[in-house]
């Protein structure tokens, strides 16, 4: 068992400086390569982050203006859609006025014409019977003669 433990420490002491120069690895990895290189990723890590939260406000900012537009197209669409109603109350009106006065226009023409076709009978009655007296002397004479005649 002696010889065990001999041979153990022998190998143990032969470890030693493997051991030493391990750590010293180590020791040496963790300070040039393992914390510079867990800095940058935190560096990378952060300026990635920031992107995306740069990118996300700026997506935010365009949905922000995309519904200010959506609103200010609708606010003029709604506009343009009250002029052109304006428009067509106005255009309208205008036809119901000139309306009006072609019916009055044509109503005052009605009235001249049932007016002087009134008076035209008026003097065509008077004319018949100023010569109503004529006509019937004129037809007692063709009429008498006649049968006066022939007796």
């Amino acid at each position: 068992m002696s010889l065990i433990i001999q041979q153990i420490e022998a190998l143990l002491l032969g470890a030693i400086p493997t051991m030493i120069l391990f750590i010293v690895l180590v020791l040496a990895y963790q300070f040039l390569v393992h914390t510079p290189l867990t800095a940058t990723l935190k560096k990378r890590r952060e300026l990635t982050e920031g992107a995306m939260e740069e990118a996300q406000k700026a997506i935010a900012r365009a949905e922000a203006r995309t519904s200010e537009y959506a609103e200010k197209l609708r606010l003029a669409r709604a506009e343009a859609f009250k002029v052109r109603e304006q428009r067509v109350k106005q255009w309208s009106s205008e036809r119901d006025v000139a309306l009006d006065a072609a019916r009055k226009a044509a109503t005052e023409k009605l009235v001249k014409a049932k007016a002087e076709i009134a008076s035209e009978a008026t003097v065509a009655r008077q004319a018949i019977e100023a010569s109503a007296a004529d006509l019937a002397a004129q037809v007692v004479r063709a009429v008498l003669p006649a049968t006066g005649g022939a007796r």
